[in-house]
């Protein structure tokens, strides 16, 4: 109490700051540049340059050296008294090929991403603004290194180094996304996120459970939201954009608006985005089995079969979405920092077309088969303290509450039986992490963490004849799920060129679930408890013998605590199989090691080379099962052999990421990105699958030409063949998603799209961009998708500041 006492005390007795105003320009233009980091180096605070190019560096330590930095320019590293002698103007010079920028996401504070041993990039706001992303799932797309896999147009499950789903981690301003349902299957939460709304996106590739915890073995996506701008002078700051763009391939309808109100020591920012998508037009060359030309209509309290005067249309995939936003942000001094956000999100219902696409005695095996709203809803309180004390330097403390809700209907064609399934998880969260300076060369980053999920999961049956509604079997059983961490970053620069960096950290999770036991009739009774702890670690070193060279390596080890989608899943079925609770479960681990080499060349030329290698141990499959000593049941009217997740595999996944950019004459350039990935699981019987979450190779290719106010790209988006002996075998039997082969089995085609996609900037407030992708039309469907990605789509938006 005294600690709360004392903080309040504080944050109530502000003191006046003479505020300090440096302004960043172009060096070529003259205009001002948004979004500049400004910090001192090898410091963890920092502030942004707003639209006018200006920043209140008063909160800065002006014995240090100032290092002003933003993606796409050539970093400077000043002096106060530098910055003085040039009137605190500091002109930047654009540079096309960077070896380092500003990250946040691998320490969850500000570090130049050349002393980061693992691999990390950013998706800057100027791509963003061409490409045009209609969802968040899009948004990670664009970086031509996270492959997404869509179920539904209303989704998108991103894949990172063979690696997917929860064995992924999602962290919005620094706040844990994943919850206690998150499944091994294919989801759709990022999509839940505004990409109008998000200032900055990073991937932080590899294992990463040391920083973020539990899930964090494939990589991290983290997303930092719209920051409330104070204003630099007496004069009140009002700022804002104003969005709206249409596509033909689903004929598009989305608008944005967002404002910022600042003041000296408060600042408001409030957005509101708005998104409506028909159904889908796949292309008109490509494989004919991925296209349905017709879908289930109820019709005189009979479901019919109805042909589709478009048999390219894929129906049901239509869906909308709202997203709202709330800041408020108070600086009463230069030491601290406080903002509060409100988030929220609701899709509509949307079909899982996947699912709309089985068949069953040469008929459509759902009449329906829908997601209802998908919600979320954020409370996020963070406070920013800086310190020259005993124990930090600088201090951030993070409270969260999230609501998440979603649902799912589905009903056997021509049955009147209706199954509703309804989860909602509260989800509360408190981070605490400092930084502490123990010598010029020496940086501690630690914290802790803890985190609450409450899972509340409801079953209901409706008869669509009578309307009667009886209880049914929920998906999970009521349950909390904990976890508590506390991790130490220990960073030392022997030199300019050597850095070495350890972490460690130790977790505990628990899981207590009731059943009802009635409904089940499990042998485990209606309680289930889970209890799991261990320390997870990391050892990294990064060496720059010049510039122009960055050598790292990184040693990590995460995990991954069981969850209860893995313990209580509830007869969740697939064709033919059915999948029980099964509580006797521990944590899976895995064992990472990448090699990063990045080099520029004469300043022309620059490639980026990663190489890596994963073993999961303790794998958490499904795997064949029994209830009650008995191998198959009875369920939906089919005979379903039992299964259940276990920790039975071992699984391997390896691969390398390579990057290209060239610097070409009169405003032209070229980047390439190309990802070549392995995995191999351990089955049942001691054969070896290939790994579901690892897609074939993909890559995208982009010609750039950037002059004065215009910029167009040309591109390539592809994706490699997988062959139908190279299929997971939990894949090979789903004709539903894969075309057929010579053979009639199942296969992954090979793909490619040409695009182009165009920006003309009329002035600093207004501009337009317009593209055309899949300009030859093809049909393809990424890999393991259950729907295919749009045909010829043309696209144009209009962006307004003021």
């Amino acid at each position: 109490m005294k600690i709360i006492a004392w903080l309040i005390l504080s944050l109530c007795l502000p003191f006046i700051v003479q505020a300090q105003t440096l302004m960043v320009q172009d060096k070529k233009t003259g205009e001002p540049i948004e979004m500049v980091m400004v910090g001192n180096k090898d410091g963890r605070n920092f502030v942004l340059t707003n639209q006018q190019g200006q920043a209140d560096i008063s909160g800065l330590d002006k014995s240090r050296m100032f290092q002003i930095d933003i993606l796409g320019y050539k970093k400077a590293i000043l002096s106060f008294e530098d910055l003085e002698k040039s009137s605190f103007v500091v002109l930047l010079e654009s540079q096309f090929l960077m070896i380092d920028e500003v990250v946040v996401s691998a320490t969850r504070w500000q570090q130049a991403s050349s002393d980061v041993p693992a691999k990390i990039i950013s998706i800057s706001p100027q791509e963003v603004a061409l490409q045009n992303p209609q969802t968040t799932a899009d948004l990670l797309g664009i970086s031509g290194k996270v492959f997404i896999q869509k179920s539904q147009q209303g989704g998108g499950s991103p894949m990172i180094r063979g690696f997917s789903t929860n064995r992924l981690l999602y962290s919005i301003d620094g706040v844990r996304m994943n919850t206690a349902i998150f499944r091994s299957g294919n989801i759709q939460n990022v999509i839940s996120l505004d990409p109008f709304a998000i200032e900055r996106t990073e991937v932080l590739f590899g294992p990463s459970s040391t920083m973020y915890g539990s899930d964090a073995i494939g990589g991290v996506m983290s997303f930092r939201t719209l920051t409330p701008e104070l204003a630099q002078s007496d004069e009140p700051l009002i700022k804002g954009k104003a969005s709206a763009r249409y596509s033909s391939a689903n004929q598009e309808k989305t608008g944005h608006f967002d404002v910022n109100i600042g003041w000296k020591k408060w600042a408001l920012v409030s957005s509101f985005s708005s998104f409506d998508f028909d159904h889908l037009r796949q292309g008109n060359h490509g494989p004919q089995d991925y296209v349905r030309p017709f879908h289930v209509q109820r019709q005189d309290s009979v479901d019919r079969v109805v042909a589709q005067s478009d048999p390219l249309l894929q129906v049901p995939s239509a869906y909308s979405q709202i997203n709202m936003m709330q800041k408020v942000r108070f600086k009463p001094s230069e030491n601290w920092d406080l903002q509060y956000a409100f988030h929220y999100s609701e899709t509509s219902s949307y079909g899982r077309y996947d699912r709309h696409n089985r068949m069953q005695n040469g008929l459509p095996r759902y009449g329906e088969w829908d997601y209802g709203p998908q919600k979320w809803l954020m409370n996020h309180l963070q406070i920013s303290h800086q310190n020259q004390s005993f124990l930090y330097e600088s201090l951030n403390i993070r409270l969260a509450h999230q609501s998440f809700g979603e649902s799912r209907i589905d009903r056997t064609f021509n049955r009147n039986n209706r199954r509703i399934r309804e989860e909602n998880v509260e989800a509360f969260s408190a981070n605490i992490d400092f930084t502490k300076k123990i010598t010029p060369q020496n940086t501690l980053f630690y914290g802790a963490e803890y985190v609450y999920n409450e899972v509340h999961s409801i079953g209901t049956e409706q008869d669509i004849r009578t309307g009667v509604i009886t209880a049914g079997v929920p998906r999970y059983p009521q349950a909390g799920w904990q976890s508590l961490g506390i991790y130490l970053n220990n960073q030392h620069k022997f030199s300019d060129k050597l850095l070495l960096q350890m972490a460690l950290r130790y977790n505990q999770t628990a899981i207590d679930a009731r059943f009802d036991n009635e409904i089940y009739n499990l042998p485990f009774g209606d309680e289930a408890t889970l209890r799991e702890g261990g320390f997870t670690g990391s050892l990294g070193t990064v060496y720059r013998p010049s510039e122009s060279w960055v050598f790292s390596a990184n040693f990590a080890t995460a995990f991954r605590a069981p969850n209860v989608d893995d313990i209580g899943k509830i007869f969740d079925s697939e064709p033919g199989a059915v999948t029980i609770p099964n509580p006797n479960l521990q944590a899976e681990y895995a064992y990472n090691i990448d090699l990063n080499i990045a080099k520029i060349f004469a300043e022309v030329v620059k490639i980026d080379l990663s190489v890596y290698y994963t073993q999961l141990q303790n794998a958490l499959v499904r795997r064949n099962f029994s209830l009650n000593g008995q191998d198959s049941i009875l369920y939906d009217d089919v005979m379903s052999r039992v299964q259940a997740i276990q920790n039975a595999a071992t699984a391997n996944v390896y691969g390398l990421q390579l990057g290209v950019e060239v610097k070409l004459p009169i405003g032209f350039s070229f980047t390439s990105d190309f990802n070549y990935q392995e995995g191999r699981e351990e089955l049942d019987d001691g054969s070896v699958s290939a790994s579901r979450h690892a897609p074939p190779w993909f890559g995208v290719s982009r010609l750039r030409y950037k002059y004065k106010k215009l910029e167009w790209q040309c591109y390539a988006v592809y994706q490699g063949e997988r062959k139908h002996e190279n299929l997971a075998f939990e894949e090979q039997g789903k004709t539903e998603i894969y075309a057929l082969d010579a053979n009639g089995n199942t296969y992954a085609p090979a793909w490619y799209t040409l695009n182009f996609k165009v920006r003309y900037n009329f002035t600093e407030k207004l501009s337009l961009s317009s593209g055309l992708e899949n300009i030859t039309d093809r049909r393809y469907r990424p890999y393991s998708s259950g729907i295919s990605g749009a045909g010829r789509n043309f696209i144009m938006a209009l962006l307004a500041k003021f």
